[in-house]
């Protein structure tokens, strides 16, 4: 049975209002083996169930797998294309299996669209990412790139990640940008004091990753050093030590409210950025069905004043302990 989900909108595209993160099922090397091993046929279970619940915006990219996420992506949508808003992301230099580096000249997007179009088995993309800045190629020459791809029909929209607000100005002025994709969170909150207002002020809308902070919210994650070897999480400092017991401050809050709400630590986290505002398109990544039923649940909660401001005052902006990424080549590849 198909269910109708509450729809927002990015730029010039409706979507459902919450979207489904893929990149947890590729399952195979880098960030996208993040979260472990992965059952393919309950991937693509939980895709259709996706779709099932209307949750219709899907997010994946060329560098999950690499290449394997946009496959398996390809492969759950045959015969149900057109019940779906896909959107994938291009802008890694990818060498022997790895992103080396970022690489948006002009020729890398036109040909990193024309892979994407074949792996996802269609003849458009809906939204077009650049996945990260490249601060060797002129914004100005990205997006014209990507408005020529859009005339020709290849992509319906245009999108940037974790870009900077000047890159964001010049490549609104170039070409209307309809999405801009963050982190942001309960625990990620940096860029509510200049890129969120700029986003609104020229009609982006925005959508958060990571909006469970990489499942802390949820309150069922162990900390660093009792996760199991390869997980990512393990090298996360916001999941170590003290920086743990700091953080657990604000899913302590979550848990509080969700016990008043009669809710899941995640549907309160959602709920939590689904009110931030209206232009505000979360992707939570579900690689079970369970998960993904879970976090459906969201839109429907109603939190009261009482609700948000205890959740606000948990979690203030820049309150979290720990940087965002262990890794510095990662933390230098954001707000360019």
């Amino acid at each position: 049975m198909e269910h109708t989900m509450a729809r927002r909108r990015l730029g010039s595209l409706e979507v459902s209002s919450l979207g489904l993160g893929c990149m947890g099922m590729a399952g195979v090397s880098g960030m996208a083996a993040m979260y472990g091993p992965v059952d393919r046929a309950e991937a693509i279970a939980t895709i259709h169930r996706a779709l099932d619940l209307g949750m219709n915006f899907l997010d994946t990219a060329e560098v999950y797998g690499p290449y394997a996420n946009e496959e398996l992506l390809g492969e759950a949508l045959a015969g149900r294309r057109d019940k779906a808003i896909i959107a994938t992301k291009f802008g890694f230099r990818i060498v022997d299996g790895h992103a080396r580096g970022v690489d948006s000249r002009p020729e890398t997007i036109r040909a990193v669209c024309e892979a994407s179009l074949g792996r996802l088995r269609t003849d458009r993309i809906d939204l077009f990412y650049q996945h990260r800045v490249d601060p060797a190629i002129p914004i100005e020459d990205v997006v014209g790139t990507l408005a020529d791809l859009k005339r020709e029909g290849k992509i319906r929209a245009i999108g940037l990640s974790e870009a900077g607000a000047g890159t964001i100005r010049r490549a609104h002025a170039t070409h209307p940008i309809d999405a801009l994709q963050s982190e942001y969170s309960l625990w990620e909150r940096t860029i509510e004091a200049e890129i969120l207002p700029l986003c609104r002020a020229l009609g982006i809308g925005f959508v958060p990753y990571s909006p469970l902070g990489r499942g802390f919210l949820t309150g069922q994650v162990a900390r660093a050093e009792d996760l199991p070897a390869g997980d990512y999480r393990k090298t996360d400092p916001r999941y170590q030590g003290a920086n743990f017991d700091a953080n657990m401050k604000a899913v302590d809050a979550v848990r509080a409210v969700a016990a008043r709400r009669g809710a899941t630590a995640a549907r309160i986290a959602l709920a939590w950025l689904l009110a931030q505002g209206a232009d505000i398109v979360p992707i939570p990544g579900s690689k079970r069905r369970a998960t993904l039923e879970d976090n459906a649940g969201a839109p429907a909660v109603q939190l009261t004043a009482e609700d948000l401001a205890d959740l606000d005052a948990a979690a203030p902006a820049g309150a979290t302990a720990g940087e965002r990424y262990g890794n510095p080549a990662m933390l230098k590849m954001v707000r360019l």
